[in-house]
């Protein structure tokens, strides 16, 4: 069994462009590169999850994603990572498109997609992460069965909070991810949430 990272694309790995499928606009967000290139130097499968509904609203094709996934695959690999897997979510319950106007159990934060990765890959969910900028990620990794953590950028707006929406962890971008992550490999404890959040500006924030 192997042990995986499972990304959000937008907003955690690249830059958050709304339903953007124009290859020339995507950028890895700061700290991306050198925290996953340390995550798969320590045998880290590296996978990403992602909501793509603007298939579901007819605002790209399906076709169009295979060309955000070899541009996002040549990025990293000019950094040195490699992508494992690249998966998506092309429903919405709302769409305009038949196809893809339905209610799934592969859209964030339902935990399809990771499932189904972690059954195609021989992946333990349990040894494995979520990292992603919205408590949709969050919860959809909690429900796989993986631990989280909250790239907290200002993406997340909500804070609709419950049990399954409380990250493991909080961190400013992929490469302090990788230092938790790393950090509890070598058996060290980081700060419960509750202690972390009392140094937070949102004080109100409870799990």
């Amino acid at each position: 069994m192997r042990k995986a990272i499972f990304l959000d694309k937008d907003g955690t790995l690249i830059e958050d462009v709304p339903y953007n499928c124009d290859v020339r606009m995507i950028r890895l967000m700061p700290g991306a590169s050198e925290g996953l290139r340390r995550l798969q130097v320590a045998g880290y499968a590296l996978i990403v999850v992602s909501n793509q509904p603007g298939v579901a609203h007819g605002f790209f094709p399906t076709d169009a994603l295979r060309q955000v996934e070899m541009t996002l695959g040549a990025l990293l690999q000019d950094e040195r990572v490699r992508l494992d897997g690249f998966y998506y979510c092309p429903h919405h319950p709302k769409g305009r498109v038949t196809a893809y106007a339905a209610v799934c159990d592969c859209r964030k934060p339902s935990p399809g997609l990771l499932i189904q990765a972690a059954s195609d890959y021989a992946i333990d969910l349990r040894a494995s992460w979520m990292i992603g900028d919205i408590l949709h990620d969050v919860e959809a990794g909690r429900r796989a069965g993986c631990r989280t953590i909250l790239i907290d950028n200002g993406h997340e707006t909500e804070w609709h909070l419950a049990a399954h929406r409380c990250p493991d962890a909080m961190a400013a971008d992929l490469a302090s991810a990788a230092d938790i992550i790393l950090t509890l490999e070598g058996g060290a404890v980081i700060p419960k949430m509750d202690d972390m959040m009392a140094r937070s500006p949102r004080a109100s924030y409870e799990c």
